[in-house]
């Protein structure tokens, strides 16, 4: 098993607590492999899970491909007519520095814990928000 399920854990957790914060929509996407380009296969992900289906479009997906060492981090239209354009590129690095260090669990908590923070700013938690997407890992 590629995380142990403490590990999981602390992934679901860090998505609830981020999700206290904003009204975007959180979810991690797991899988061994990825055929071809990284970021085509999350917009396949993103599009299954049906995260483009949120009020606000302001899903974001975090994506590895852990035995092909690929990772990609996609949001959804509502969050790019909102964000700078190099929004993503600071939150990936930290993650990435986490990752290779097989620190998997860890990477995700700092990207999801830095997601959570920097789209409060965009999404504030509204008192009547709506979880729209499970806060649970998927894995491909």
């Amino acid at each position: 098993m590629f995380l142990s399920e403490e590990q999981k854990s602390q992934i679901v957790e860090a998505i609830k607590a981020a999700e206290k914060q904003t009204s975007g929509e959180i979810k991690v996407h797991i899988e061994a492999f990825c055929v071809g380009d990284v970021l085509t296969r999350a917009q396949e992900v993103f599009a299954q899970l049906q995260l483009h289906q949120t009020q606000q479009r302001n899903g974001v997906l975090f994506y590895l491909a852990y035995a092909d060492r690929k990772f990609a981090i996609l949001g959804d239209k509502g969050i790019h007519q909102c964000v700078p354009e190099n929004f993503w590129d600071e939150i990936r690095k930290a993650m990435q520095s986490q990752f290779v260090m097989n620190q998997f669990a860890a990477g995700f908590v700092v990207g999801i814990t830095q997601a959570g923070e920097a789209l409060k700013q965009y999404f504030p938690y509204q008192s009547d928000d709506i979880n729209e997407i499970s806060d649970e890992i998927s894995f491909g």
